[in-house]
């Protein structure tokens, strides 16, 4: 191949100099040490910027039918699990692999990929801890399924560890897991698995996920600095704190970890939108029923928003009001919405 030419060329001529002899002997080697360190360090920078890239989005319905031997095993639940199962292997089949728990280079030297997917495998985990709890149960002081127990405490094992055991061995078995508990659930009797499709169940999930939304929003926008009022015991007045804070104090997300905490709003965003599409199919009934589905469409089309390409090379923190941009500023008022519609449909969920 002729992009190969160069390379080769390359080694020819070290080559020859590794035979020359006499004095200029040790400079030429000199010389040559110092660009192969060139060559590998821009080999490295082009490689890391190749694996930075996000994944594509993936069709939610297409992924779980390509999972069922026969279309009419699709049943209640398939597409969540399918869903599920989905984004964790694109977490590890992406570019690069899982770059998290990197201890080589170009992944131990990147940063805006490990924490974008912190941010997917958050999301999972918090998706697979509402299956075991109460998606599959029918009432609290039902058994829990047993594939769903095993697979929950490998997708919450430690996201950086390399070996002994490995990040990515964890995970994948937590999506064998998952796919025993996915075949289980067209069968019935006692062998047979179950995905309650109900509105506090649903309710019960999407709470988790807005006090995540909530989270990142505040971490967003505490890339400016800001000075807020505590009102952690606000709305009782018999409640108190293990340690008294100050009334107001000052927050502000260290320049360093401004981008990692917007990548990780950006990875969370990825992976919530494939498991809110996968509820409007598995919750189709319980929407329609609440006249919720559009409220949902909603939140999904909000969190879309915050996957637009990034032009800039380096993620901008000007004030907010300033002459440069702040995008941790614009993700902030992307999940900001995302969250108050979450809790708007939350409330006609409640509603009878």
């Amino acid at each position: 191949m002729a992009i190969l030419e160069p390379v080769k060329a390359f080694f020819a001529q070290l080559k020859d100099t590794l035979v020359l002899s006499g004095a200029g002997q040790h400079t030429h080697l000199w010389r040559w040490a110092l660009g192969l360190v060139v060559v590998y360090g821009v080999a490295m920078l082009a490689l890391g910027s190749y694996w930075s890239g996000a994944p594509e989005p993936f069709d939610v319905e297409q992924s779980a039918e390509a999972r069922l031997e026969n279309p009419q095993q699709r049943v209640t639940g398939t597409v969540t699990t399918a869903t599920l199962m989905a984004v964790i292997e694109t977490l590890l089949d992406k570019k690069g692999g899982y770059i998290h728990n990197d201890i080589f280079p170009p992944g131990v030297f990147m940063d805006n990929m490990p924490n974008w997917e912190y941010g997917v495998l958050i999301q999972s985990r918090d998706l697979a801890r509402a299956m075991r709890e109460v998606l599959s149960r029918s009432q609290s002081q039902s058994k829990e399924d047993v594939d769903l127990t095993l697979a929950e405490p490998r997708i919450n094992f430690q996201s950086d560890s390399w070996a002994l055991p490995a990040s990515e061995g964890e995970y994948r078995d937590a999506v064998r897991y998952l796919d025993a508990y996915f075949q289980r659930l067209p069968q019935r009797g006692e062998r047979g698995a179950q995905f309650y499709a109900r509105a506090d169940n649903l309710s019960y999930w999407l709470s988790m996920v807005e006090k995540r939304l909530g989270s990142l929003s505040q971490r967003l926008s505490a890339s400016v600095g800001q000075r807020r009022l505590n009102i952690d015991l606000a709305g009782d007045s018999a409640a108190v704190a293990s340690t008294n804070e100050p009334m107001e104090q000052e927050i502000r997300t260290p320049r360093s970890e401004v981008d990692d905490v917007f990548y990780e709003s950006r990875g969370a965003a990825w992976a919530l939108i494939h498991f809110l599409k996968a509820a409007e199919v598995d919750f189709a009934d319980v929407l329609e029923k609440k006249n919720a589905r559009v409220s949902l469409q909603q939140i999904i089309r909000e969190l879309e928003a915050t996957q637009a390409t990034v032009w800039s090379p380096i993620i901008l923190n000007g004030s907010g009001f300033g002459l440069w941009a702040n995008h941790s500023l614009v993700m902030a008022s992307y999940i900001s919405r995302a969250n108050a519609a979450l809790i708007d449909l939350r409330e006609l969920l409640a509603q009878g």
